[in-house]
C-alpha cells in the first residue's frame, strides 16, 4: 500500500483519468497494456488494504453499520496531525504537510463524484447535496480545491496541479490512491460513501485546528478560509453523510453495510499511517517529503 514506486505508479494511471499528464497522449488512458498494469496494481493495492483493515465484514445491519461509523469518528486517535500543528507546528513543517496534501486537495471531491451515477434516490441526493459544497456551490472563487491553491500561493509554494509529485512518499499518495481506487469501481461503490461519510464526520475539529495553526503562524485569512470553509460546511454534511447518504444507501441496497465499513476503516488506516509519517519525521528532525527541500520546484 505505501512503498513509494509502486504508490507512484499507481498514481500516475489514475491521473489518466483526470486532468491527464503533460505529455502524455491522452489515449493511454485505455491502452490495453496499460490498463493490464494498471490492474495489477490495482491488486496488489486492494490486497495491501485487506492486510490493513481485514476482510470486508458481512451480514451488517444498517443499525450496526452506523453504530461503528460513529465509534470510528469519535474514537480519540493515538496521535493527532492536526493537534500538533495547532500547538507547535512549524511554518516549514506546515508548508510540508500543505504539500502532501496537494495532489488530492487540488482535485478535492472529484474521486468521491464517481459514485453519484451508481447511487439512486435518497443517497444520491446526499451525496449531491455534499459535493455541491465542495463544488463551491456553483461559485468557481469557492471551489475547494481552488481555495486550497490559495493556500499553497500563501505560503509561497507552486499552486500548480501535480506540482510536487515526485516529492510525495507513498504513504502520502496512498490516501488519494484509496479513494480513487473506490471510486473507479463500482463495486467498491460502498466503500466510496463510507469513505466519504468517515471524511465528513471526522472534518469539523481538525479544520479548526488547521486554521488556529494558519493564524498562529501569521499567514492571511486568504488561506485560512479553505479550513474555515470546511468547518462550517461540514457541520451539516456530517449529519447528511450518516443519516442520508449511508441511511439511504443501506435502504435500497442494505447488502453494501461490510463495504460501507470497510471504506471507512480503509480511510482510518491510512490517514494513521500518514499522521506517523510526517510525526516521527519531524520528531527525528528530517524532512516528511522525499526530497530534503519542501520549498523546492517538483513537477511533471
Amino acid at each position: 500500500v505505501y512503498d513509494d514506486d509502486t504508490s507512484l505508479a499507481l498514481h500516475l494511471c489514475y491521473e489518466l483519468s483526470y486532468l491527464g499528464i503533460p505529455g502524455v497522449d491522452e489515449a493511454w488512458e485505455t491502452e490495453p497494456s496499460l490498463v493490464r498494469e494498471r490492474n495489477r496494481l490495482e491488486r496488489s493495492f486492494e490486497q495491501g488494504l485487506l492486510q490493513l483493515v481485514g476482510h470486508v465484514p458481512v451480514a451488517l445491519s444498517g443499525a450496526e453499520v452506523r453504530r461503528a461509523l460513529t465509534e470510528l469518528a469519535t474514537s480519540p486517535a493515538p496521535r493527532s496531525l492536526s493537534g500538533y500543528m495547532a500547538a507547535e507546528g512549524t511554518l516549514e513543517q506546515f508548508r510540508e504537510f500543505a504539500i502532501h496534501r496537494s495532489a488530492y486537495q487540488l482535485k478535492e471531491a472529484d474521486p468521491h463524484t464517481w459514485s453519484i451515477p451508481r447511487l439512486t434516490g435518497r443517497s444520491k441526493a446526499a451525496l449531491v447535496e455534499i459535493q455541491r459544497g465542495e463544488y463551491g456551490n456553483g461559485r468557481s472563487e469557492d471551489v475547494h480545491a481552488n481555495l486550497f491553491a490559495t493556500v499553497l500561493e500563501e505560503l509561497d509554494l507552486d499552486p500548480g496541479y501535480g506540482a510536487y509529485v515526485d516529492q510525495l512518499p507513498g504513504v502520502s499518495l496512498a490516501t488519494g490512491n484509496l479513494v480513487t481506487f473506490f471510486g473507479l469501481r463500482r463495486r467498491w461503490r460502498g466503500a466510496l460513501v463510507g469513505h466519504l461519510a468517515l471524511f465528513e464526520m471526522c472534518s469539523v475539529g481538525p479544520m479548526g485546528r488547521y486554521a488556529a495553526a494558519l493564524r498562529r503562524l501569521g499567514i492571511s485569512e486568504r488561506a485560512v478560509r479553505f479550513y474555515t470553509d470546511h468547518v462550517t460546511a461540514d457541520e451539516h454534511h456530517q449529519v447528511v453523510a450518516l443519516d442520508d447518504m449511508v441511511g439511504g444507501l443501506l435502504e435500497d441496497e442494505p447488502f453494501l453495510g461490510g463495504e460501507v465499513l470497510f471504506g471507512a476503516r480503509a480511510l482510518d488506516a491510512v490517514e494513521r499511517a500518514f499522521t506517523d509519517h510526517l510525526l516521527d519525521s519531524w520528531a527525528a528532525g528530517r524532512s516528511s517529503l522525499r526530497s530534503a527541500s519542501a520549498g523546492g520546484a517538483a513537477g511533471p
